[in-house]
């Protein structure tokens, strides 16, 4: 293993110890029982059990009256206004019919909401985005909760909702959790004409017709945008962590190849259940080394700075206290092997293409950069997913292919990367701490001094801007008040068209906020996450217009330069909304979650470290070791 990699993740364990042990030991009770009892719903009463199976056909009611037959738990985010979701309309039929094939017998659970942050970017209802995760964590649990079911298929792609899926199945640790993608749409418009197209708009030198025609180019058909964003930084991470079969990532909807192995995903829900010889609970394949390795890949793929808080949360719900020190460590060790939009002008079926995930999980097996000895879905290892699938008259079988890039543009080796180091950086200073992607920001612009030009909201900066106040200058943008407490922490991606024009005029120009920036954000240099925020009191709040502000991604340095004491002695500009202000497009119905948010570098969700609230049943730390998970091999914790 590399140094790096192999001293991170023992700090992980060392620090998560007492939280990892309570979580698995509470998880381990349910597992025990369900080994000993049999199906789930044996336990549930004569009425209970006829209310969940009541609308099935007369054959699965058949099955369910039965103690033999797993149930499967399908709990989606279909809806056929997403491009992404809406191939998940006809997913039900295929796997309720592959699961029944394999011996068991599926629902669909419940649905959870599934929002577009390319819809509401910019919008009112982009300050619910965020706070949608929590919400599908919660609705997750609520599928889970009916105690019909032995495994799990999660259907969901974007943003929020991965990581919402996961968290509320993390809560249901014992059973096994299948994620089921849906891929991308095929290529559109070139990302570089989509670019400098959006670039020409905000500039005035076209109008919407125009924009819109090219928009409708680049997003046209069902499948996830090709961008790599948030939400196929997702798909990335779910496949290194073992949560997707192996190469099921990247294929396109509407393929035999796509149905196959959609089928595929069913029939091993059925066969990791605990009452097979493979039980495979998802509180033991999402472990501390599983959370390195998603570390690993965001890092080596330049992959959505969202996931500096998604994995975060994630690894909260599993007992794991992951922290912003561990990115870091890890960012100063792995190579950045990828160039996808917006690091450069290739699509994720591009890379895909190019070789995709087994050739880079593969390489950096190789190269130590990754944990192999972890538990997925698809076996004990992380080897299983160097193979590739393919289709054959039995389905679908798994070939191993070699680490090797069929476009060197697209996909390096570990031994001749884009970058020496990752994509992400992490940055400090008397401002507080804060996120940094590098992947796609030019060298001479990682460093920037400037006087600060202070917003309390996205829209000023836009009027600036189209006022031309922001001409023939430079200027770090200052925009606060937009971190979890203070309105949802939306994303200002819509921002990043007009101040790359003014860093192509020439201009030094930079972004400083508590806010978040998109997963497909560019070239502009930015300093996001800021924590803590404005509306807790953060030193953001004491900056003033003129303030000189240096960043310096390189070094990993955010600062305001003012003489010892200075700032300390400011009180706060501005202030967030009220409770009365924030009110329409259904704001005022997450007051709740903006006041119990946590800071963005703790995952900027309302819910605590799993375990940190104290032992299982009463059990003590040493105690809770004991009752710790076992599966079906008796290892233990793996």
């Amino acid at each position: 293993m590399n140094r790096t990699v192999q001293e991170v993740t023992e700090r992980l364990a060392e620090r998560s110890a007492r939280t990892r042990d309570v979580y698995l030991a509470r998880v381990g009770e349910a597992a025990r029982e369900a080994k000993r009892r049999g199906t789930a719903r044996t336990a549930l009463g004569c009425a209970n059990l006829a209310h969940g199976f009541a609308a099935c056909s007369p054959a699965d009611k058949l099955v369910l009256r039965g103690a033999e037959r797993p149930g499967v738990a399908i709990v989606t985010a279909y809806n056929d206004m997403l491009s992404a979701h809406q191939p998940y309309e006809t997913y039900p039929a295929i796997l309720k019919e592959a699961v029944r094939e394999a011996g068991g017998v599926a629902h669909v659970a419940g649905g959870v909401p599934a929002m577009c942050d390319g819809v509401t970017q910019g919008r009112a209802g982009m300050e619910l985005s965020l706070y949608s995760r929590e919400v599908i964590a919660m609705a997750t649990a609520i599928a889970l909760s009916h105690d019909m079911f032995d495994a799990s298929l999660l259907l969901g792609v974007c943003d929020k909702i991965v990581p919402g899926l996961l968290i509320g199945a993390l809560h249901f640790g014992h059973l096994p959790a299948v994620f089921v993608p849906a891929g991308p749409m095929p290529s559109g418009l070139p990302n570089k004409v989509k670019a400098r197209t959006r670039q020409l708009f905000a500039e005035g030198k076209i109008g919407r017709g125009e924009m819109l025609d090219a928009e409708a180019k680049s997003y046209h058909s069902p499948g996830t945008c090709t961008f790599y964003g948030t939400a196929n930084s997702n798909q990335v991470l779910m496949e290194v962590m073992g949560l997707h079969l192996p190469g099921s990532t990247f294929v396109n909807p509407g393929t035999e190849l796509r149905d196959g192995l959609t089928r595929a995903a069913a029939r091993r829900a059925v066969e990791i259940t605990a009452h097979g010889p493979e039980y495979t609970p998802v509180a033991e394949v999402v472990d501390e080394k599983a959370l390195v390795n998603a570390a690993v890949a965001l890092l080596a793929t330049g992959g959505s700075t969202n996931h500096t808080m998604h994995l975060v949360a994630i690894a909260a719900a599993a007992g794991v206290e992951l922290l912003w020190d561990d990115l870091a460590a890890l960012s100063k060790a792995v190579p950045l092997l990828t160039r996808m939009y917006p690091n450069g002008q290739a699509d994720v079926n591009h890379f895909h293409a190019a070789g995709g995930m087994q050739a880079l999980i593969g390489d950096l097996l190789d190269s130590g950069l990754l944990h192999e000895d972890v538990l997925t879905i698809a076996g004990r290892g992380l080897g299983h997913y160097r193979s590739a699938p393919a289709l054959t008259g039995a389905g679908v079988a798994w070939e191993e292919r070699a680490p090797v890039s069929a476009d060197p543009d697209v996909l390096r080796p570990v031994a001749d990367p884009f970058s020496a180091d990752g994509g992400i950086h992490m940055l400090s200073g008397n401002l507080g701490r804060a996120v940094s992607k590098v992947s796609a920001v030019r060298p001479e612009h990682l460093v920037i001094e400037a006087p600060a030009k202070v917003f309390d909201d996205q829209s000023e900066l836009l009027a600036a801007f189209e006022a031309g106040e922001l001409d023939g200058q430079d200027f770090v943008a200052v925009i606060r008040y937009q971190g979890p407490s203070a309105n949802g922490m939306p994303e200002l991606h819509k921002l990043t068209p007009p101040l790359a024009v003014l860093l192509d005029r020439g201009q030094r120009v930079a972004i400083v906020t508590d806010g978040r920036m998109s997963g497909a954000s560019g070239k502009v240099p930015a300093a996001i996450h800021l924590s803590p925020e404005a509306a807790d009191g953060g030193p953001i709040a004491l900056v003033r217009e003129g303030d000189r502000v240096r960043l310096d991604s390189g070094a990993g340095t955010l600062d305001v330069l003012l003489p010892e004491g200075e700032l300390a002695s400011r009180t706060p500009e501005g202030r967030p909304l009220r409770d009365d202000e924030w009110v329409g497009t259904g704001r005022e119905l997450f007051a709740a979650f903006r006041r119990a948010a946590g800071p963005a570098e703790r995952g900027a969700g309302i819910f605590a470290v799993s375990g940190a609230e104290g032992g299982a049943n009463g059990l003590d730390a040493e105690a809770a070791r004991a009752a710790a998970l076992v599966t079906a091999g008796g290892e233990g914790r793996a």
